[in-house]
């Protein structure tokens, strides 16, 4: 079955991401402008949700139904707060600066595992890389109501799309260094009791053709049933934009062309009342919705 990709709104001009469902609406980032966007399915309104977010980019709610952010500018996670105000949870590892937070996923412990390449494009032309590794981090909150940031992958060149497992027990991670010679991999770190991860299995390995590297995974989701649904591809090089369902094994179970007009899907996620509609994100600013997957999606929250 063919998936049809609805445009609900867009192109903007600038990139969209980080789709997360609060169980009324669906809310997203338009990066550039520093914006997130509310799409109401029920009533079909768009509007603004948040302005001058700084170039924040993944968007994660944690158990609490508490929406928290990669704000790539301000090169922290933080916290929206209702009041409108955000909260710094953390901005540096072991006293440097961190990178460019791309996306976020939240635990059952409430514990933030992030990926943190280095995007030039989401900050000041002088803001400099400090760090010398790019890696996938995870800020822990503590008693007192601090939080801790520790390194937790020491293999990564380009960390993007990030999942903790429903059953809590697998990161996913997608490695997508699209640079000539770069290594493009959806990874399974399985997650040891004191969080930190054994050695990654290889689930997906994406190659290069005349043209060029094909691109991995950008962003990514869970279905009910724990497939993962993500975003790959584009125009330069391979099969083109890509929606991929890939067993937690890695197979390849489906795999869907992205819509007409979009050459970069950047993420996705399910919403709706019953989870069954998913909702792609893209490069160009596209936000579009699929509404025959045949498949459910799964949140931790709501």
């Amino acid at each position: 079955m063919d998936w049809e990709f609805e445009l609900i709104d867009g192109p903007y001009g600038g990139i969209a991401e980080g789709p997360a469902w609060d169980g009324q609406a669906l809310l997203f980032t338009n990066i550039h402008p520093g914006r997130i966007m509310r799409y109401d399915p029920g009533t079909g309104a768009m509007t603004e949700y948040r302005t001058n977010t700084n170039h924040t980019n993944g968007l994660h709610f944690d158990i609490q139904g508490r929406l928290y952010g990669c704000c790539s500018g301000g090169r922290s996670i933080v916290r929206f707060e209702p009041d409108g105000s955000t909260t710094t949870i953390v901005d540096t590892l072991d006293g440097t600066r961190i990178n460019t937070p791309n996306d976020l996923a939240i635990d059952a412990l409430g514990r933030i595992w992030f990926t943190n390449p280095w995007n030039a494009i989401n900050v000041a032309a002088s803001e400099v890389e400090i760090l010398d590794n790019r890696s996938v981090l995870r800020a822990d909150p503590q008693p007192d109501g601090s939080w801790t940031c520790t390194r937790v992958t020491f293999d990564t060149t380009m960390p993007n799309g990030i999942l903790v497992s429903p059953d809590q027990s697998t990161l996913y991670v997608a490695e997508s260094d699209s640079e000539p010679g770069g290594v493009r991999e959806l990874r399974g770190y399985p997650i040891q009791a004191d969080g930190s991860l054994r050695e990654y299995a290889v689930l997906h390995t994406f190659g290069e053709d005349h043209r060029g590297p094909q691109r991995g995974v950008d962003g990514m989701c869970f279905d009910a049933e724990g497939n993962i649904i993500a975003a790959a591809g584009w125009g330069q090089s391979g099969p083109g934009a890509m929606m991929y369902v890939f067993a937690p094994s890695g197979r390849v179970l489906e795999t869907q062309p992205g819509p007409a007009g979009a050459d970069r899907l950047t993420n996705c996620t399910f919403g709706d009342p019953d989870l069954s509609t998913l909702y792609v994100t893209s490069a160009e600013g596209h936000f579009f919705r699929v509404r025959n997957t045949g498949r459910k999606g799964w949140h931790l929250w709501p």
